[in-house]
């Protein structure tokens, strides 16, 4: 069985490295390099990396439309664009979903379930279908969301649980997606945004649903910040970490020791 993975961002670099420790992968399928970051300069994105060092080919279309796979099996993780209805008849594409489908259908399954309070969540493997996120379900496991688990921690876990779900995945045995179907939009500006006048727990989720790679905007001391950690104590919120405009990320302390100065 000859299997390539579609992979973009962390997650799908994680995923790939961990499947690539126990077969051979083809290829990776990623989207081409983009500018990033204040001076727009061309960077790779961090599963092309991960094949790089790996020594796996690399394959950056920028169309999908008219690529001849060439391989029985795609796992799809984190890849971050439609497949076209012809690439679907190609090949079996398995994809790596961080959720219970059909809870968190969509594109930010973790941040989500984090804002939503949900204490557990998990990784569900799930053939490809033209409708989001809906295909049969090849192999599922749960596990906790800790209270202070941030979104990379969560991402993290799941990673760790994918390939032996995609061995069990490999074998066969689909079954239809049963439950409430909820759906995880993508994160956008008004997400982000910390208002102070809310519950504790509902800003302590909000911060670590965004962290470590989005970040949570509010207002400290009247400086625009991004907060990237707290905690609860004794039902009250406490910042940890900060980053100022223009700054780097540092300790509340360290912060407000600034602003005395």
């Amino acid at each position: 069985m000859k299997v390539a993975v579609a992979a973009t961002g962390k997650f799908g670099a994680d995923v790939l490295a961990e499947l690539a420790a126990r077969r051979p992968i083809e290829y990776v399928l990623t989207r081409p390099d983009r500018p990033k970051g204040r001076g727009r300069k061309l960077a790779a994105p961090l599963a092309k990396e991960m094949a790089q060092r790996l020594e796996i080919p690399v394959k950056q279309p920028e169309r999908l439309a008219g690529l001849d796979l060439g391989v029985d099996v795609v796992v799809l993780v984190d890849y971050g664009a439609l497949i076209p209805a012809e690439l679907l008849e190609q090949a079996d594409w398995l994809n790596v979903h961080p959720s219970l489908l059909p809870r968190w259908r969509g594109a930010a399954p973790v941040e989500r379930a984090i804002m939503a309070g949900d204490t557990e969540t998990g990784v569900s493997i799930i053939r490809l279908v033209e409708e989001l996120d809906a295909g049969p379900v090849g192999a599922a496991a749960s596990f906790a969301i800790g209270p202070d688990d941030d979104a990379g921690v969560v991402y993290g876990k799941a990673a760790d649980l994918a390939p032996d779900l995609l061995d069990e995945a490999f074998g066969g045995g689909f079954r239809e997606q049963e439950g409430e179907v909820t759906y995880a939009e993508k994160i956008g500006p008004e997400d982000r945004l910390l208002d102070w006048s809310h519950p504790p727990e509902e800003l302590h989720d909000r911060i670590r649903a965004l962290s470590p790679h989005i970040g949570a905007r509010g207002e400290l001391h009247g400086r625009p910040v991004i907060v990237w950690r707290s905690r609860l104590a004794d039902d009250r919120l406490e910042i940890l970490e900060v980053q100022a405009e223009g700054g780097r990320r540092m300790t509340l302390d360290e912060f407000e020791r600034g602003l005395r100065r």
